[in-house]
């Protein structure tokens, strides 16, 4: 048969059929594609499909990092494996907490095995995902609603985790590296029974971290394989990770100065007499002196760049670590029916806590225009007694968070493969249910530019946080949280249901045309259940309230087509749309002015070519990426006075990127390994055509990011194994922090290019590897933040031994 057509699932079992049957080896063998057998470079996925295509015959876009690179880079987590793939990048509205990244500019899912593990969910609470019980990762552009359940319209991250085996492998590993980084991690797998084998790995890691970022983190991950028969068998997989990240939610921020509320001058060119009061007498009036003080206190990157701590910040001792907690348990049952019939069902609980205190605000504002008017207090430099503090940080908030999220998934997948007349057929029949159950908390606390008046006019609230006088040599809150009087400002459950029905059709049409066309029917139900807020921050919202619900539901579909002119080169075409809930963790009112879910859509025309014996694979793809039917408000609408024929919303922004990619990985010989990949997009707002901001680029997206990572196997000091040299560069281009209304409207976060190397040695028992990271000590801005960027490490190194028993 020309296709592979057994999943990767279905290939995980492939060695315990070996072990229980010979008479089922032949069979199975054909299964496998022979680049499993024959190469180095993955030449097939089951992501896009659910089967296992050759790569070359996919209609949709996929990127494979395998565990050579992961290993080869000294990576060991998500965050770190940013650079293999074009198009994968931070977001632009990261508080430094857990994995928030993009695909294409969008948000993205993210899965274990095709199960959920864990989203963005608005940067509120959000997991630090690691690699240590990872083999690989897949990565798939664009919705894919119909396979994963409800899902982010910029595509799939995948982690493949590590299954039982029936062969003894047991390693032992230890990390040592720069900020008294150390690592030690066990890994052992065996067979039982001829029937029964497993896999338990743990793993304990602490580091002190740059710039005082610590992390402490405890893992366990274990795992059970049963093989009933020749054709059946089940998983049982756990999993438990604490751990404790410290949170740096600013960076190093923008000085906030507007240049067009100076008459255009940059920041670099205005005095003091530039600097003009509101002509109304609204907002702070400053003196001639104290204008030309401010003038004095400015850099020509201010208003444009985020301001240089060093290796400082504004990190308080006041914000608490993240702390987390995971559990999750799967159930995965695999069953050949017949040898054309195959099912395959995974049943996931997983349960998620984090709890933190960040600070956010503490900006510096130093000139600005808010509502109409220059300096509007306390958007505005600090004046206080008479005396002006250009460097203070006003504004400032920090935000205790108590989350707990618990999620219930299951998949059923049924795969038949036949014959119609000459074309080989694959029918999947898919069906999913998944529950989120999101439990939340926030108290805040603030300085006194935080007022709260009762409808009187009295006074109920002012914060009593002392004002940071001088950003650079910060004047920290001293005490505990609670000292401050904390308001609650957020107590509600959030439950999201959704469950999906699809049919999907795979056809070989020919040696060359292979097509896909799968439709799905989903529908997304939410609840909300308020629980009431403190009455000094809302009065209209400190009772608690009824649950309100909302529903909504819809067809969603992948269409896609591959031709195949030669053996080495083909062209395909992917159309599809997804849904998802429009905000996992928003509210909602029950009535008819709730948001329907949110859509997407994604277009994509790619060229992959094979080369070298099958030793390369690269795709090119040119695509386009929207998140759709996105809500804003209708300016004319007044709440009690427009009558029915004036609408309150309009559903028609959205979020949308553009661009070409290109990826490639290659062992071109005996000698070399190459990975590449780049991409030019632009990603766009458009979610609110009456917003200053509409039609501006995505915040913290680079036009640009290439990557390269190049291992030469050099045969040395007649040792009997090469030594691996491995080096590589990645460049990221310039990020938007743009924000009109902070007035940093060409706020930006400068480009970078890094250069980082390893070299590593393996025999049968042992593995030394030695990696040093921003070889040339480049400084540099590693993601953009809010209103600034983080900033990234300085040279540092890494050694790793592992000993295999």
């Amino acid at each position: 048969m020309k296709h592979f057509n057994y999943s990767l699932l279905t290939l995980a079992c492939l060695n315990a059929h070996i072990a229980v049957a010979a008479t089922t080896v032949e069979k199975d063998i054909e299964r496998i594609s022979v680049y499993e057998k024959q190469n180095r470079v993955v030449m097939s996925s089951g992501l896009a499909t659910k089967s296992d295509m050759s790569l070359m015959e996919t209609p949709a876009p996929v990127v494979i990092i395998d565990r050579e690179l992961i290993e080869s880079q000294g990576v060991d987590s998500l965050q770190d494996l940013v650079r293999n793939v074009s198009g994968l990048t931070q977001a632009g509205n990261n508080y430094g907490i857990g994995d928030n990244l993009v695909i294409r500019g969008l948000d993205a899912n993210y899965t274990y095995d095709g199960m959920y593990g864990g989203a963005g969910l608005g940067n509120t609470f959000n997991p630090t995902r690691s690699l240590t019980n990872v083999e690989s990762v897949e990565v798939l552009k664009g919705p894919a609603t119909g396979l994963y359940g409800i899902g982010s319209a910029g595509g799939v991250i995948n982690l493949i985790e590590k299954k039982p085996e029936f062969e003894a492998k047991h390693k032992v590993a230890v990390e040592l590296g720069q900020w008294d980084s150390y690592s030690l991690a066990f890994d052992s797998t065996n067979a039982i029974t001829d029937d029964l084998a497993y896999r338990v790995m743990a793993k304990t890691a602490s580091s002190d971290g740059f710039r005082d970022l610590k992390e402490d983190r405890d893992e366990i991950y274990t795992s059970l394989k049963y093989v009933l028969n020749d054709r059946q068998n089940i998983m049982l997989s756990a999993a438990y990770i604490k751990d404790s990240i410290a949170v740096d939610s600013i960076g190093h921020p923008i000085r906030i100065y507007d240049a067009d509320t100076a008459n255009g001058l940059t920041a670099g060119e205005v005095t003091g007499a530039d600097l003009v009061n509101d002509p109304t007498g609204s907002g702070v009036q400053l003196s001639d002196a104290q204008r030309e003080q401010l003038a004095n206190s400015l850099s020509s990157s201010d208003g444009l760049t985020p301001y240089s701590f060093g290796t400082n910040g504004i990190i308080s001792p006041m914000a608490d670590d993240n702390e987390g907690e995971e559990l999750r348990f799967k159930l995965t049952h695999n069953y050949y029916i017949t040898d054309d019939l195959f099912l395959n069902q995974q049943l996931q609980y997983r349960n998620y806590t984090s709890s933190f205190a960040r600070q956010t605000g503490a900006y510096n504002y130093v000139y600005s225009t808010r509502d109409g008017i220059i300096n509007n207090d306390p958007r505005a430099p600090l004046l206080e007694d008479g005396v002006l503090y250009p460097f203070a940080a006003r504004r400032q908030e920090y935000r205790q968070v108590e989350a707990d999220e618990k999620s219930w998934q299951y998949f059923l997948d049924l795969r038949y493969d036949f014959m119609l007349g000459d074309i080989d057929n694959e029918l999947l029949v898919n069906a999913n249910y998944e529950d989120r159950d999101i439990r939340f908390k926030q108290y805040s606390i603030y300085d006194a530019d935080k007022v709260i008046y009762d409808s009187e006019g009295e006074v109920l609230y002012q914060g009593t946080l002392p004002y940071i006088y001088d950003i650079r040599e910060p004047n920290w809150p001293t005490g505990s949280f609670d000292d401050y009087d904390p308001l609650k400002t957020s107590d509600y459950n959030k439950k999201v249901q959704a469950w999906g029905l699809g049919i999907q059709h795979v056809g070989y049409i020919t040696e060359q045309v292979t097509t896909r066309i799968g439709v799905a029917y989903n529908r997304i139900e939410q609840t909300y259940e308020h629980f009431g807020v403190d009455e000094r921050y809302s009065s209209s919202r400190a009772e608690p309230t009824p649950e309100a619900n909302t529903s909504d539901s819809g067809l969603t579909y992948n269409l896609g087509a591959t031709y195949q002119p030669t053996e080495d080169l083909s062209v395909f075409i992917n159309h599809s749309k997804g849904r998802t809930a429009y905000s996992v963790l928003g509210s909602v009112s029950g009535n008819e002015a709730d948001r329907e879910d949110s859509e997407s859509i994604s277009n994509d025309l790619g060229f992959r070519v094979k080369a070298f014996d099958d030793q390369l694979l690269a795709s090119f793809v040119i695509f386009e990426t929207s998140r759709t039917n996105l809500e804003y408000d209708n300016p004319l609408y007044e709440a009690g006075v427009s009558d029915s024929s004036v609408v309150e919303s309009y559903f028609d922004g959205k979020e949308q990127t553009k661009g070409v990619e290109l990826d490639l990985n290659a062992y071109l010989n005996d000698k070399w390994k190459v990975n590449i990949n780049g991409v030019y997009q632009d990603a766009r707002d458009k979610s609110n055509p009456n917003s200053s901001s509409y039609d501006t680029r995505q915040k913290g997206v680079p036009y640009v990011t290439a990557s390269t990572w190049v291992t030469y196997y050099a045969e040395m000091f007649n040792l009997p194994e090469a030594i691996n040299i491995s080096g590589g560069i990645t460049y990221v281009d310039e990020r938007s922090t743009n924000s009109s209304s902070f007035s940093i409207p060409d706020g930006y976060v400068p480009g970078y290019t890094v250069y980082d190397t390893a070299v590593s040695y393996t025999t049968d028992k042992w593995h030394m590897q030695l990696n040093l990271n921003n070889l040339f000590n480049k400084k540099y801005y590693s993601k953009a933040m809010f209103l600034g960027g983080m900033p990234g490490e300085e040279r540092n190194a890494k050694l790793s031994f592992s000993y295999t028993l």
